[in-house]
């Protein structure tokens, strides 16, 4: 048996590996060739790999993984009627492949062939876009809640973060969508007392505790998610939207100060003011930061 294992991997060794060697140091260019293949193969083997986990796909790639192991040890052991059963198998094999995974296969020839091919290698939308996209879909959120009197409290997390705030809420980690934010406040659930905090463009936690806002000159008739947004907007660099179950009406609290009553339009503006304009202009102080030390060292080696 040791012998017959021997052999194998000798045959092996002398076909495929001391001759693929030989033909490295012969061109060596190729090595370059052979660490983008591995590099690529690697990465497109991961991605597969993640993608198959979370589907049925997973359950028959463990299988077939044993089906090839038990066809090695066949061979090596030299069960002759059991490999020959397996390679059998495996000959139809790619046809099987086919007809099991075939939803699967069509799915991801229909992603190659769309827009969410950027997404297969992790090259999604940039943090500014897709930050935009999220403050127009909280925007048509909040209006639709203020046409029917639905009680909302959002915080959308800055610079400061608020971790101790998220934790004394329910984790949900979701994308954030209109449909979504909608739902969670909807009242009598289990998640609509509260707040929503957004952080990292996701719906990161519901149903969060918020510290109030005690001071004597905020006015009489303003409710508890005001004065927790008021709060929250104190003690950290977060701005929060409220929509008002009495009135309907949208506010926003930022730096301590309640902006009130204002329309999807208005809302968008100061959400864009506030989360995309300090980015845009920190990324642009930042390349002209560069600049100037590029300029500088060329002036000193000049």
């Amino acid at each position: 048996m040791l012998e017959n294992f021997g052999k194998i991997f000798t045959n092996f060794y002398e076909n495929n590996i001391l001759e693929y060697l030989q033909t490295l140091y012969q061109y060596p260019i190729k090595l370059v060739l052979l660490v983008i293949d591995i590099t690529l193969v690697g990465f497109l083997a991961v991605k597969l790999l993640k993608i198959a986990k979370d589907t049925r796909t997973w359950q028959l790639l463990k299988g077939i993984i044993l089906l090839v192991i038990a066809m090695g040890l066949s061979a090596v052991f030299e069960l002759k009627i059991l490999n020959y059963i397996l390679t059998s198998i495996m000959t139809y094999g790619v046809l099987i492949l086919i007809v099991i995974f075939q939803p699967e296969l069509r799915r991801g020839l229909e992603q190659l062939g769309s827009n969410k091919i950027s997404k297969f290698f992790g090259l999604d939308k940039d943090i500014e876009t897709k930050t935009k996209e999220n403050i127009y879909k909280i925007a048509i959120a909040a209006t639709e809640m203020a046409k029917t009197k639905t009680g909302a409290l959002i915080v959308l997390e800055r610079e400061i973060k608020i971790k101790d705030i998220i934790d004394t809420g329910i984790l949900i980690d979701a994308e954030i969508s209109p449909q979504l934010l909608v739902n969670i406040f909807v009242p009598n659930t289990p998640l609509h007392d509260g707040a929503v905090i957004i952080s990292e463009n996701k719906i990161t936690a519901a149903a969060c505790m918020l510290p109030l806002a005690s001071d004597k000159d905020i006015a009489k008739e303003l409710g508890t998610r005001h004065r927790a947004a008021i709060g929250i907007s104190k003690e950290s660099d977060a701005i929060a939207i409220v929509v008002s179950e009495e009135t309907g009406k949208i506010s926003v609290a930022k730096d301590g100060t309640l902006i009130a009553d204002l329309k999807e339009e208005a809302l968008k503006k100061i959400l864009m003011k506030n989360l995309i304009l300090p980015k845009i202009e920190k990324s642009g102080v930042a390349k002209i930061s560069n600049f100037k030390n590029k300029t500088k060292k060329t002036k000193e080696e000049n």
